[in-house]
């Protein structure tokens, strides 16, 4: 018998389990992959960090220090998503046909960890360019390949909830990534005879040697794939495929898997894939104000060591926003409700800087901007449920999508110029705008999705040629 015989044969004995012994064994299978896959909370806190900490290094005198002139910061900003551009869609293909997460994404950490503490040793703009570009190279596997993983466990009702515990730490890092640096920016003065900014330099030694420390233990504690993972009996293995087959994802292995170059091709001819490119591009752009967020707490006038205390607020009240989103949307099932909530809240932060100075309110729109968090996790569910159907088409979606879009990371930057401060009224006019636009594109994509499912429901034959996808009897979309 052939391993891809064994393996569906197993998958299909699977299916004989009475159902209270085969949802019993689904809720164990679930809880230990949660407890092996919340370390990804941890690796995406230091992957913002890491990303981030020239955020918190400029309130101590990073541009200063570096003879920084005009856009130059804004250029070392938007230079680590050049990487992402390039790399993301390579680097999720080589993943879905090496089917070993475990090893890529923990080698990638390693790389971008050396590449953050080797920031500390930059003596001029150019040098802290190149390592900048360095770093959007190394991060490049990062976030593509997390979504794709998760992806390719969980169920499609389960996905916004898991979204936002593995992405915990890219809400949290904002406000613990603060916190470290105001640790770090005072507490290390003068050490090894380093003053000024280059105090600083501790900020991206310890930042990177402690994400080598965490990349190094995740080798041994992230899954890969349900087939190829290890640490699962037969009896998981059968179930964590053959949920996933139930719920209307391809299979990752056996008969009929497609490769990465036909998910290349088949992701490259979806206009959806477009689609939502397009919209999170525009968002990103709107959301821009998050590499500004400290500079935008000590706009109203505080020292540097308040502000960084202050940016903590904002970001665990995102966190518990996130959450209230995410759960909600895999209750009820749906998403676009759920983005338009979020990306409301977001608006009306952006509005409160026009209708007064004071520095309460001020404050206080920060804490709706931060709100985003919730419509971000939510819609990146939604892209993998719309996409569930083939593993190969599914992981090239969500590198495409990811990749292209940080053009916004690439824009957004430059939209907070100093001169443009303390009020930002410009950049927030910006904000509303771009917010706006992309979600009208989520509301043409909800009634472009309600549509497909009404065809599904009146003929199931249509399927096929309305998304191109395989065996679509039974599939509906998440709207």
């Amino acid at each position: 018998m052939s391993l891809d015989d064994e393996k569906l044969e197993t998958a299909d004995a699977s299916s004989g389990l009475s159902s209270h012994s085969r949802d019993d064994l689904e809720r164990r299978l679930v809880r230990k992959l949660d407890r092996r896959v919340s370390i990804i909370v941890l690796l995406y806190t230091m992957n913002n960090i890491d990303r981030a900490n020239i955020s918190s290094a400029r309130l101590a005198g990073f541009e200063e220090d570096l003879h920084l002139q005009g856009s130059q910061y804004a250029t070392l900003l938007s230079i680590t998503y050049v990487g992402f551009i390039i790399m993301q869609v390579p680097a999720n293909m080589f993943l879905h046909w090496l089917e070993r997460p475990a090893i890529v994404i923990p080698w990638s950490m390693v790389i971008w960890g050396l590449i953050s503490a080797l920031t500390g040793l930059t003596q001029n703009y150019t040098q802290v360019l190149l390592a900048r570009l360095l770093l959007g190279f190394a991060e490049a596997p990062f976030f593509p390949g997390i979504i794709f993983l998760i992806s390719g466990w969980y169920k499609r009702d389960e996905l916004a909830v898991r979204a936002t515990l593995v992405s915990f730490g890219s809400v949290l890092s904002t406000a613990f990534g603060s916190l470290f640096a105001s640790g770090v920016l005072t507490g290390m003065q003068g050490i090894l005879g380093q003053a000024g900014w280059r105090q600083d330099t501790w900020l991206f030694y310890l930042e990177g040697a402690i994400t080598i420390i965490v990349a190094i233990s995740a080798m041994f504690i992230l899954p890969s794939f349900p087939h190829n993972t290890k640490w699962l009996t037969p009896e998981e293995r059968s179930l964590a495929i053959s949920r996933l087959v139930d719920d209307g994802y391809g299979r990752m292995d056996g008969p009929g898997k497609r490769t990465s170059i036909q998910g290349l091709r088949d992701a490259l001819c979806d206009w959806k894939v477009w689609w939502f490119t397009i919209l999170l591009t525009i968002e990103r752009i709107a959301l821009s104000f998050g590499f500004y967020f400290p500079t935008l707490v000590a706009s109203m006038g505080y020292d540097m060591m308040v502000t960084l205390l202050l940016v903590v607020p904002p970001s665990v009240l995102a966190t518990i926003g996130a959450f209230v989103f995410s759960r909600y949307s895999d209750r009820t099932q749906k998403r676009a409700i759920f983005i338009f909530a979020s990306n409301a809240l977001t608006a009306v932060g952006f509005i409160m800087p026009f209708c007064t100075m004071n520095t309460a309110a001020r404050y206080t729109s920060l804490f709706l901007m931060s709100q985003n968090a919730g419509g971000q996790m939510v819609l990146w569910a939604w892209i993998k449920n719309t996409f569930a159907r083939e593993p190969a088409k599914r992981a090239v979606a969500i590198a495409v999508i990811s990749g292209l879009s940080s053009v916004g990371s690439i824009v957004g930057p430059f939209l907070w110029p100093l001169n443009w401060g303390p009020t930002y009224r410009y950049s927030y006019t910006i904000c509303i705008a771009t917010l706006g636009v992309a979600t009208a594109m989520i509301g043409v994509m909800h009634l472009h999705l309600k549509w497909v499912n009404a065809q599904i429901e009146r003929n199931e034959q249509d399927v096929k040629d309305i998304n191109d996808l395989p065996d679509p009897v039974g599939f509906r979309y998440l709207v």
